[in-house]
């Protein structure tokens, strides 16, 4: 089902889309700069810093893409089923596939280590935006301004790694407006201890995909460690007693991955005729592709079950973000809101300055879209879809960046990144030579339709083969599969690398040349950007001040909201599901896929309170990366995590309205009934109700 926002919800969604008016509940806030005086004025709540900082601390980013928290003194961290699904792949095999079978740890030395995982638990933020700025001289090129910010970016950020032993993350908001520092704790023995079979997880399966109401165990739990033993956290959520109650106000804390509202209205015209109909195009290809090939085997299906998973929940999320930008009325109110704007800015001193940098990201704009193209296949990888051809391609970019000066190094081969990047260039996850003959192949082939079969470059990529035959070639020829051979080469530097006359990597050499030259006008036009929302920034903070909030970064947010039911077709939906409805919605059913229950769910019905909470929604300003951010109520204590949200709420990326749109969680209540009565692991659920071991 695709979201189509009718006229009385974009109409109510207009006032949100005014330049530095949040509505009600919304908002993806810094915590350096929480809503306080919105919580005060309609909440009556008093966020204080010591609140802050303890639900900051027990926060936590995944590195494949989600969120978490700590629920444990003993550094046991919950997120959702579907952010632990990387993870759950790798170590998976044919013979015991924990992504349909679960798994759960008996003893601390069943606990599984993951094979590449890293975990960041933020410290601090600080302002760096005076130092940032002021290394961008006056009248300097818009090509030296961007290589200028990116040298002392990562001065910056070595500096602070080298003084603080810490994960060190320059983060730009307001689209440039301003600079921040993150600092964050790295974490890297990251060991499985429960989670579920996907189909509890996952109950519903595609069809109720952005649907509510709901019935998902949507969680999966690790244990942290450090030098060999569990991490005693600073801080810990506790969990609560009741869990979330209709009304409530609750708190999410959590890494929104992106936002696009305070883009400009040539920015948002060119998500919509350009980039989103391809990324459409590129999801809806490899998502037919995965699933003819996963219907040749089970094997094919397990190896391909969580890429797959996430094109078809990228494709949902695709559809109603062009559907929000494709509605009149939405996309008029947001054109009508800038245009309102540059009215304002007209009569003030710093207008003049802010009106001329809105043509320059409109002309920055059209110098992206002309090159777009080529760049996507090219720089960005939708040519080259295997895990073996990026692992070449860093190989071949980390031999020619290492030996430059920090600051003068693709951001990606800074000093301060080198940890993570290695940690994941070296990493033993399974890669399958079947898998990624199919899925280069493919790639190869759109790769020929978009540039043109007879594209010079396009024929020395192929040479002389068919697209699938050229992708078997150069998979069944490399050598970067081996562990041991990347840190050969990447000790050896680009000396080795060239010496080792590896196919794969003579392919990525073949295309870093373009490659390289259309990342630099990509970058050097969102310079141009940067330094313009500067400008704009600074105007829409003259004029309302701390009010607004930065888009989202894959940064820590504070969102707030209630627990709250809706209307929807004439009907009320209700805040919270329980147990007795999944049963409920198996017999509608009768109990056929992707409706059908696990055997142990019937097995345990009798011995269920089907009365407990299950799943909720809330008014919570939530946006993909949040998944698996923990809800927590006034008192900071734990009463579900975010996995979901509604259909309603995919023109989130846009705008906020809280008409229908909602966020979807896991009730703590349903977590421990289903623990202690159905998975019969009571230790793990005394873990999470006590704190403790």
């Amino acid at each position: 089902m695709k979201l189509v926002p009718t006229l009385g919800v974009a109409l109510a969604t207009c006032a949100a889309l005014l330049p530095g008016h949040a509505r009600a509940d919304e908002g993806m806030w810094l915590f350096s700069n929480p809503p306080r005086a919105q919580l005060k004025a309609k909440y009556n709540f008093d966020v204080t810093d010591a609140w802050l900082e303890h639900l900051m601390k027990a926060s936590v980013r995944f590195n494949s893409g989600g969120s978490g928290s700590f629920v444990s003194a003993d550094g046991l961290v919950i997120t959702n089923h579907h952010v632990g699904l990387d993870a759950l792949q790798k170590f998976s095999t044919p013979a015991r596939n924990y992504v349909v079978d679960g798994f759960y740890a008996q003893t601390s030395a069943d606990e599984i280590k993951c094979v590449d995982l890293e975990l960041n638990v933020l410290q601090s933020i600080e302002d760096v935006t005076a130092r940032v700025n002021a290394a961008v001289l006056p009248g300097t090129s818009d090509n030296d301004a961007m290589l200028a910010r990116r040298k002392i970016t990562a001065e910056i950020e070595k500096e602070s790694l080298d003084k603080t032993g810490l994960r060190s993350d320059v983060v730009t908001l307001y689209q440039g407006g301003a600079y921040h520092l993150y600092r964050y704790k790295r974490y890297t023995d990251i060991r499985l201890v429960f989670a579920p079979e996907q189909q509890a997880a996952f109950y519903g399966g595609d069809p109720d995909n952005f649907e509510y109401p709901r019935y998902d165990l949507d969680i999966c739990l690790f244990r942290v460690y450090e030098n060999g033993r569990p991490v005693k956290p600073d801080s810990f959520l506790k969990w609560s007693a009741a869990g979330a109650r209709d009304g409530d106000l609750v708190f999410v804390s959590g890494h929104p991955g992106r936002t696009s509202r305070q883009l400009t209205a040539p920015e948002l015209e060119y998500l919509r005729d350009n980039q989103i109909p391809y990324i459409q195009q590129l999801l809806k290809r490899r998502e037919v592709l995965l699933i003819a090939w996963s219907a040749r085997s089970e094997e094919n299906a397990r190896r391909a079950k969580d890429d797959l998973f996430g094109y078809q929940n990228s494709r949902k999320v695709y559809d109603g973000e062009l559907a929000a930008l494709q509605d009149p009325v939405f996309l008029g109110a947001k054109l009508d809101a800038e245009t309102a704007f540059k009215r304002q800015l007209a009569d003030r001193p710093e207008g003049k300055d802010a009106l001329a940098a809105y043509d320059r990201i409109a002309n920055a704009q059209l110098t992206v879209a002309g090159i777009a193209q080529r760049a996507r296949f090219l720089e960005n990888g939708a040519g080259f879809d295997s895990a073996a051809a990026t692992i070449a391609r860093e190989l071949l970019r980390a031999g020619d960046e290492r030996p430059k000066p920090n600051g003068e190094r693709l951001k990606e081969y800074s000093d301060a990144r080198r940890p993570s990047f290695e940690q994941e260039l070296f990493s033993d996850k399974p890669i399958y030579p079947d898998y990624e003959i199919v899925t280069l192949g493919d790639s190869l082939t759109f790769l020929v339709e978009q540039l043109g079969y007879h594209d010079p470059l396009v024929q020395k990529i192929l040479a002389g083969k068919s697209p699938r035959e050229r992708a078997a070639e150069l998979i069944n020829g490399t050598h970067v599969r081996d562990v041991a051979f990347r840190h050969q080469l990447y000790d050896g530097g680009a000396a080795a690398v060239a010496a080792a006359h590896d196919p794969l990597i003579e392919v990525e050499r073949l295309i870093d040349p373009e490659a390289r030259a259309l990342r630099k006008i990509v970058e050097t036009q969102n310079e141009i950007k940067q330094q313009a929302q500067a400008v704009i920034g600074k105007a829409r903070f003259a004029i309302f001040g701390t009010s607004v909030y930065p888009d989202a970064t894959f940064t820590l947010r504070l969102s707030y909201g209630q627990v709250k039911g809706y209307e929807e077709n004439g009907r009320q939906v209700p805040a919270l599901t329980t147990i007795a409805g999944l049963y409920e919605r198996s017999a509608e059913h009768h109990n056929k896929e992707p409706f059908d229950l696990p055997p142990r769910w019937i097995a345990k019905k009798s011995a269920l309170d089907l009365s407990t909470p299950f799943n909720f929604v809330s008014t919570d300003d939530i946006i993909g990366g949040n998944s698996g951010s923990p809800v927590v109520n006034a008192a900071g204590e734990f009463v579900g995590i975010i996995f979901d949200g509604d259909i309603q709420s995919l023109s989130g990326e846009f705008g906020y309205d809280d008409r229908q749109a909602r966020a979807v969680s896991v009730h703590s209540g349903g977590i421990i009934e289903a623990l202690r009565k159905v998975y019969d692991v009571p230790a793990l659920a005394g873990e999470l109700v006590t704190g403790k071991r």
